[in-house]
């Protein structure tokens, strides 16, 4: 081999390792540049002493390079941020566990972090998908119906007379930050042909049964038209389910969770209405949620039940369960809000070891004891309804299902 041959291979080497370099490392110098500068960031917010954060680092350099490599235009940029080095910016995006991954698309973190599998391909499938237009087009009435028997729920539709319009630009814009929440529906044509209030116009479906909400501010405001439609998005009552149950958890407050059966939508329907009604000012102390019975079975059996008593209701404050006493009674006289108010205040975990307070006399609240029987039944053994040993504090279930320690090192108060 000669020596302008091995010149020749040292430049290539070089160059190549320049194209294909690994995650761009954040400072403080150029995190708010490089957030700004591109369509999409995926950031990896790490410490060096965490062992998954090591394991993370070389799947997360490939990854990068696979960006690099299928994704040229710019439009996606891959990095990282050392938390201790640079603990502000850890801060202020809330950083509590290592490695945390989050999306910013124009600057701004979407809702909700990354929490699928730790793998280039993984990573870089979810990019993919996160690049791809939400909005579903339709310009006859037959596409129009065809759209919303296709998304059926949580439902975001513009009408607009043209899609160089500036209202669809606007659309556009919310569609990008709201896609994970809502399906979106535009509907290009003359008013004549799907009809509606206005020519121009953004309302809110929440199924394919109910009437459209049309937004009657000012459609030149965007970040009023974000709020509306993010809390419109963003539903009082939300499913629970084991995939989304890490995000759920770490958002810290109590569950207050239905469990009942998919085909069951009248106690879903009449727990939303009376959330709505009665805990409205509840809304950032609890969260209210449903899960499928059938699947969430296990818990069920802690709580003394099983799949044939659904409907069931009970609050996990991450500590103990109690059951609602007397479901019955969910649309009584408050008796909701009294269960959550009782929960606040100390009173359902009082009651359980104290009996009733002296001036009342409301049925006691059974809290369940979920260490005296710690197991599914086997099969052929007969389910019982296990009393709850009130020598024992109760443990929470789903305090399981937070982020665990076996996938992240949390950080704990008064740690970087």
């Amino acid at each position: 081999m000669n020596v302008d041959f091995k010149i020749f291979l040292l430049i290539l080497v070089s160059l190549v390792s320049n194209v294909y370099s690994g995650a761009l490392q954040l400072n403080g110098q150029n995190y708010d540049s490089t957030l700004a500068g591109h369509e999409l960031v995926f950031v990896n917010f790490y410490a060096s002493w965490c062992r998954f954060s090591q394991m993370l680092e070389p799947i997360f350099n490939e990854f990068a390079d696979k960006v690099a490599a299928e994704i040229p235009d710019g439009r996606v940029s891959v990095a990282r941020v050392d938390c201790e080095a640079e603990g502000t910016i850890a801060l202020n995006n809330h950083v509590n566990k290592y490695p945390t991954l989050k999306l910013f698309r124009y600057g701004i973190p979407v809702k909700k972090e990354y929490r699928g599998a730790r793998s280039a391909e993984a990573f870089l499938n979810y990019v993919k998908a996160q690049l791809e237009n939400p909005i579903k087009v339709v310009k006859t009435y037959p596409e129009y119906s065809s759209a919303l028997n296709d998304k059926k729920k949580q439902m975001v539709i513009g009408y607009f007379l043209s899609d160089q319009s500036e209202l669809f630009k606007t659309f556009t814009k919310l569609s990008s930050f709201l896609r994970d929440s809502c399906s979106f529906i535009a509907v290009v044509a003359e008013q004549n042909a799907i009809r509606r209030d206005n020519p121009e116009q953004i309302s809110f479906k929440k199924d394919i049964e109910q009437q459209e909400v049309v937004y009657n501010g000012d459609l030149n405001q965007y970040d009023a038209l974000y709020a509306w439609a993010n809390e419109k998005c963003t539903p009082l009552v939300r499913e629970i389910t084991f995939e989304n149950a890490e995000e759920l958890t770490e958002e810290g407050l109590p569950f207050l969770i239905l469990f009942h059966k998919p085909e069951d939508t009248d106690s879903l329907r009449i727990f939303e209405n009376e959330v709505a009604k009665q805990l409205g000012h509840y809304k950032n102390t609890i969260n209210a949620v449903h899960a499928d019975g059938n699947k969430f079975s296990h818990p069920l059996h802690h709580l003394g039940k099983s799949v044939s008593d659904l409907p069931v209701l009970a609050i996990d404050s991450f500590r103990h369960m109690y059951l609602f006493p007397d479901y019955n009674k969910l649309t009584k006289d408050n008796y909701l809000a009294k269960f959550v108010e009782d929960l606040h205040s100390g009173k359902l975990h009082r009651e359980f070891h104290n009996g009733p307070d002296p001036t009342q006399e409301p049925p006691k609240v059974e809290q369940v004891d979920l260490n005296a029987n710690n197991h599914l039944p086997k099969l052929g053994e007969e389910q019982k309804h296990n009393k709850p040993d009130s020598s024992t504090p109760p443990e929470s279930v789903f305090v399981k299902l937070a982020p665990s320690e076996n996938r992240y090192s949390i950080k704990y108060e008064g740690e970087l």
